[in-house]
């Protein structure tokens, strides 16, 4: 148990190595970002689309298997999840889309166009499988579509047709897909065939931790290995563990700082584009938060979601760094 410790904590110290400098590299994007005009994007979005897509196509022919899952293209030391920078691409070409028919009608086929620039993202994305990336796009889209101006007729529409959809979609889910679902229905059934592990694990983490925490580096439930995969989607059970309630309450007050001064960075954005830039990334981040959080309470189904600017991820760090330099841009260049 000891030796299992002690390489947890070696594998966990490159993790720290690899991730400092992908924040150096993120942090020097999110300042070019910054300083150049967030407007000089907007005719390069179907370039960017492009060639997400053709990049999104090359995963599923080489890229690199974990878990049962084809997300990753291995360059040297490097892993990029491509799926990562689908979620900054997305944001910047429905933000071009509804600034550019800001005064059209708001009709069926304006709604069924930007859901088809959705799709084409999403079908390789859920094909890699990753169905909470995939779920995460549609929010951003109906986010900001219905910050663009869906008629309140639609809200009805598209929430019976939601659920509808996820019961027709179920039996042709993965396997795995289907046990996580079905397990969180019925958590007892699901226990007996060992599917409920990592989310049980999970609660006495959390519940380990108390008021104020064992410290960090000192909580027996991550530093002997009964959380798995601790630094990404059950990251938050870690914190909880190591810095008690307290500490979680200041890292979810951070988050919901940055959510809302994201939202206040739309409200006073000059334009549509920067509005919905701003408003996109916001959603982007709140429902990561939401889900990543969620998993670890056990409120929703598991699904592989890291916590924003916390867990442990390369591809995601930079692409929400530069998330942030875009928002940086639309506060810089709005005209007092």
């Amino acid at each position: 148990m000891i030796r299992s410790s002690i390489a947890g904590n070696i594998e966990l110290a490159g993790y720290v190595k690899r991730q400092a400098i992908f924040l150096a590299g993120g942090m020097g994007i999110l300042g070019i970002c910054a300083v150049i005009d967030y407007h000089y994007w907007k005719s390069l979005s179907k370039y960017f689309y492009i060639f997400t897509l053709l990049f999104l196509a090359v995963i599923l022919v080489v890229g690199k298997t974990s878990f049962g899952a084809q997300r990753w293209l291995e360059v040297g030391l490097i892993n990029i999840q491509p799926a990562e920078i689908a979620k900054i691409v997305i944001i910047l070409v429905l933000a071009n889309y509804f600034s550019s028919s800001e005064k059209k009608e708001k009709n069926i086929k304006w709604i069924l166009l930007s859901f088809l620039i959705v799709v084409g993202i999403v079908a390789p994305i859920y094909l890699q499988p990753n169905l909470s990336t995939s779920i995460m796009l549609v929010v951003i889209w109906f986010s900001m579509l219905w910050i663009s101006g869906l008629p309140p007729k639609y809200i009805a529409i598209f929430g019976i047709g939601g659920i509808i959809l996820a019961i027709v979609a179920f039996p042709f889910l993965a396997e795995y897909q289907q046990e996580r679902i079905l397990t969180f229905i019925n958590p007892d059934e699901g226990a007996r065939h060992g599917n409920t592990y990592n989310v049980e694990q999970a609660l006495i983490t959390i519940g380990n931790g108390g008021l104020l925490g064992k410290g960090y580096g000192h909580g027996t439930q991550v530093q002997l290995r009964f959380l798995k995969v601790r630094s990404t989607d059950y990251i938050f059970s870690a914190m909880a563990e190591e810095f008690g309630f307290v500490g979680t309450v200041l890292i979810v007050a951070l988050l919901i700082f940055v959510i809302l001064r994201c939202v206040r960075a739309a409200r006073v954005s000059n334009d549509m584009y920067g509005a919905m830039i701003a408003y996109g990334f916001a959603t982007l981040i709140a429902f990561q938060t939401m889900v990543n959080i969620g998993v670890n309470l056990k409120v929703i189904p598991v699904t592989g979601q890291t916590l924003p600017f916390i867990s442990y991820g390369g591809s995601s760090l930079v692409s929400l760094l530069l998330g942030i330099g875009l928002i940086e841009s639309v506060l810089l260049h709005r005209k007092l």
